[in-house]
């Protein structure tokens, strides 16, 4: 290739790999490479390695630079995503901190996972303040964010120990392995660290003093904050999305397969990345015609896109010029991608983990994953075929038909929003006796119906507070499940807009702030994002009238499900812990 083009890369960690991607300046993938990273777990609790991660990150950056055949010296920017994970360093050496108790002598096991569910107690006490910045993150501090975390490990970690910690999302810590820099982001930290930033409810340092006083954590008031960043303009600096960190040091550069000085941009949590390589996707044809919609125009327009990240998870994201606050929806958060924008954020703790454990622990798996592997497709490919056959077989109008009287309601691994409950589990209403396939296959489509009615549920509850949601942007691999995106589609009533590179949309994010810190301050993330994405499709909602009484009758029954759930285990909790019985169910 030329060397006379400028190329970008970005790095996305997700909860089970690296991946890396190299683009040029009009957005196109030219290379993309994946590497898994290693997860210890058990039942509640799932940690990472930082060394691994990063080990990592090099290896996927040298080979899409080997694969594309670029010069090093014509990229001119990298840019880094993460999921939300805590990272435990020595504040004198860096070398990694053990998180995993109750010994800590597995120095390599220095990150806890976004998934972690150890500090619910921690979260529970942080709620029970009731403080105000609380409203920032949907009322209801998730177990799932760093400061209940780092709490744990104050009051489970020897105390000499805990006192040689510095903390960083995710996120932050790749750029600082990258740059030496401390630099943190407005993303991580707004989102995950209970930072506040200056100006918002007369906010001085970002950080609330009475709040980490009131729950525990007051030496970090005492020091000026240096273990999660500092204070800005004092002893810290924060940065929007994009902008630049710094140069590549030395090392970095040599592992990456760079060179020393290459820009970094400051990074984002990777479902933020997910918005960035979505919102400002545009239509063409018929689909542009059929949505309305008329591309990014400005970023106003992005106000009614909520933006599906969908992978192990799915997070729910969209921008507002204002702040709206819904209950059990986090944030709104300011500047978290866009200067003077803010962005809420709603989530459901499993949809591809969820898909996964239905099928997979379903005794007729096994037969269902030979079949499919004989005729050479994916499962979910085989089980969408099953379903449709059963529905010829049937007779039956849609699937949704022929599946009417199967209900799931879906929080196996707890609600994200707008519940905020993390001690919801799943119910299924309707099991048979039946354990063959096409029993698998009827217990999958309830599971993606799940799915979709959650998906509502989180958008109706935005909507009823201020937000103004008419499409949705998704992206992910479950975007190729087409039986997935027309029940999404169907359930919400809204049109899904899936976007033209469908699995790489969140890493094509990351290489786009590596743009935005190459080309400057005078390039906004938002035209960046106007440039580089492509056009996508669209996926519409049923015009089945029948189908679509069908799911507005689920709704309710799904909103009643949760409902009764919560109300069952008050009784039952109540009548365990010696209190007053009540036969009124």
């Amino acid at each position: 290739m030329s060397g006379s083009e400028s190329y970008y890369v970005g790095v996305d960690v997700g909860s089970g790999s690296a991946r890396a991607c190299l683009i040029n300046g009009a957005g196109d993938i030219l290379s993309i490479a994946v590497k898994d990273i290693k997860t210890w777990k058990t039942k509640d609790i799932h940690e990472q390695s930082a060394d691994d991660i990063w080990g990592a990150c090099c290896s996927v950056t040298r080979q899409v630079i080997e694969e594309s055949k670029v010069l090093a010296s014509t990229v001119k920017g990298i840019g880094f995503d993460a999921t939300c994970s805590l990272v435990v360093l020595d504040r004198q050496t860096d070398a990694p901190i053990s998180v995993s108790g109750p010994k800590f002598d597995e120095s390599e096991r220095n990150i806890i996972l976004w998934a972690d569910h150890r500090a619910l107690d921690q979260a529970n006490r942080i709620n029970a303040t009731e403080h105000n910045l609380l409203k920032y993150v949907g009322e209801t501090m998730s177990l799932e964010m760093e400061i209940p975390k780092i709490l744990w490990l104050k009051e489970n970690m020897p105390t000499e120990t805990f006192k040689k910690c510095k903390f960083y999302d995710l996120p932050d810590f790749l750029t600082y392995r990258a740059t030496g820099d401390e630099a943190r982001s407005f993303c991580s930290t707004v989102c995950k660290m209970s930072f506040v930033p200056p100006g918002v409810d007369d906010s001085k340092d970002g950080w609330q003093a009475d709040f980490f006083e009131s729950i525990g954590l007051g030496e970090f008031v005492e020091n000026d904050y240096v273990q999660i960043g500092g204070i800005p303009d004092k002893n810290g600096r924060w940065l929007s999305a994009g902008e630049v960190v710094g140069g590549l040091s030395d090392k970095a550069a040599a592992e990456l397969g760079l060179e020393k000085g290459t820009k970094v941009g400051s990074a984002v949590i990777d479902a933020y990345a997910g918005w960035i390589g979505t919102a400002g996707a545009k239509l063409n044809g018929s689909d542009a015609k059929e949505a309305q919609q008329e591309g990014a125009q400005s970023i106003e327009a992005a106000s009614n896109r909520l933006a599906a990240v969908a992978g192990t998870s799915t997070c729910h994201l969209v921008c507002s010029k204002d702040p709206v606050f819904v209950p059990g929806v986090w944030g709104p958060y300011k500047d978290a991608l866009i200067p003077d924008f803010w962005l809420a954020e709603g989530g459901q703790s499993a949809t591809g983990s969820l898909l996964h454990h239905i099928t997979h622990n379903h005794k007729a798996f096994p037969e269902a994953e030979a079949k499919a592997k004989g005729l050479g497709i994916p499962v979910f490919e085989y089980l969408n075929r099953r379903l449709e056959e059963l529905r010829v077989e049937d007779n039956a109008p849609t699937i949704a038909h022929m599946a009417r009287q199967l209900f799931m309601y879906p929080d196996f691994h707890g609600n994200r929003s707008p519940l905020a409950d993390p001690t919801m589990r799943g119910t299924i209403i309707g099991l048979g006796m039946d354990a063959d396939i096409d029993s698998l296959a009827l217990q999958y489509h309830a599971a993606m119906e799940a799915i979709g009615l959650q998906t509502r549920h989180i958008i109706d509850s935005m909507n009823a507070r201020g937000h103004k949601i008419d499409s949705i942007y998704m992206s992910g691999g479950q975007c190729k499940n087409p039986v997935l995106m027309h029940l999404i589609a169907s359930c919400t009533g809204l049109p899904v807009i899936k976007p033209h590179y469908i699995d790489a949309a969140v890493v094509l994010g990351a290489a786009m702030l590596g743009m935005k810190a190459a080309t400057g301050k005078d390039a906004s993330l938002w035209s960046i994002m106007g440039e580089c994405s492509k056009a996508g499709t669209a996926v519409f909602p049923t015009k089945s009238n029948t189908e679509k009484d069908i799911f507005e009758i689920k709704y309710g029954i799904f909103l009643s499900m949760a409902d009764q759930q919560r109300r069952f285990r008050a009784l039952v909790d109540r009548a365990a812990e010696g209190g007053e019985m009540s036969r009124d169910i």
